[in-house]
């Protein structure tokens, strides 16, 4: 286990140069003026002119090398510092604690919507290999994973919001904001655990040991309990780490659709103003919870399968 968690730090130090280099490449990359994109999110499109934008040029320094630039943000990163918003002028580590909160809120209803959702129906299908409920989850589970997030989300805000009026199709600040963007990652996220719960299932229902349950008298419940819920939670919490790519991924595109204040919407917003300190430090947190959720992943499996800790 210590070995794991010490190639779970080289891994974040990794993630930190690659993502600190290439959101700085990329962003550098983007057509058009940077400093006339950081002076309207300062001041407004109707209010900026060629003044203004070399106002911001100098101010920031943006006619200098970009490895300069790039040199001072590890130098600041290395002292815990991810430099200051281009545009707010606010600390981009308040940013980004602030703006974290609320997506950590999401991801959390997510995952929880998602395991109610979908290891239950994979149980059910993975006991009756090729029935009504194994056939009719697979259809299900396979159109979900393949639609886009926005689609989900746009079909969810069309029948429940805008349809049938029972929840808000956006906002933030009450419980049932919270509903719709959660259901729209729970969904994807179900579709897959589902599937992986079914083959679990499957593969220890036909196995020698719960057969054996059965012959000593035991319930199916009974079985299923003692000998199938613990060997099947293995697979679907080793899963949940591919499983976080989906979400952190999702949480950009569904944050924005459902305008909830996360980080994914911060992001979409500083990319537009080539906020290149807040881009930086919110692809870094993202990139850190990755590996920080992984890490959770083994240590999970770690206590939950005895096999690895005799390993």
């Amino acid at each position: 286990m210590t070995r794991v968690l010490g190639y779970r730090l080289f891994q974040a130090l990794l993630v930190a140069l690659t993502v600190g280099v290439l959101t700085f490449i990329m962003i550098r990359a983007l057509p058009g003026d940077m400093a006339y994109r950081i002076a309207a999110g300062r001041y407004g499109y109707d209010m900026v002119n060629t003044d203004a934008a070399n106002a911001v040029r100098t101010e920031l320094g943006l006619d200098q090398g970009g490895t300069t630039a790039l040199g001072q943000w590890f130098s600041d990163l290395v002292r815990f510092d991810l430099g200051v918003s281009v545009v707010s002028g606010e600390a981009v580590i308040d940013e980004v604690r602030h703006q974290l909160g609320h997506t950590v809120e999401l991801a959390l209803a997510a995952v929880l919507l998602s395991l109610l959702i979908g290891p239950p129906l994979g149980i059910l299908a993975g006991l009756r290999p090729g029935g009504v409920i194994d056939r009719g989850l697979l259809l299900v589970s396979s159109t979900l994973r393949a639609l886009p997030h926005f689609v989900v989300g746009l079909l969810l805000i069309i029948v429940l919001a805008t349809g049938m009026g029972v929840l808000p199709a956006a906002g933030h600040g009450e419980p049932q904001n919270l509903i719709l963007p959660a259901l729209t990652l729970a969904l994807g996220l179900a579709a897959v655990s589902s599937r992986v719960a079914r083959d679990a299932m499957a593969g220890v229902a036909g196995s020698p040991y719960y057969a054996f349950g059965r012959t000593k008298g035991l319930s199916d419940a009974q079985v299923l309990r003692r000998h199938g819920l613990r060997n099947v939670s293995v697979p679907i919490v080793t899963y949940l780490g591919v499983q976080f790519i989906y979400l952190i991924e999702g949480v950009v595109v569904v944050e924005t659709l459902f305008a909830w204040p996360g980080i994914g919407h911060a992001l979409v917003h500083a990319i537009f103003a080539r906020d290149v300190p807040v881009i930086q430090g919110t692809a870094l947190v993202m990139g850190l919870m990755f590996v920080l959720l992984n890490a959770l992943v083994d240590l999970a499996c770690y206590l939950i399968d005895p096999r690895r800790q005799a390993a």
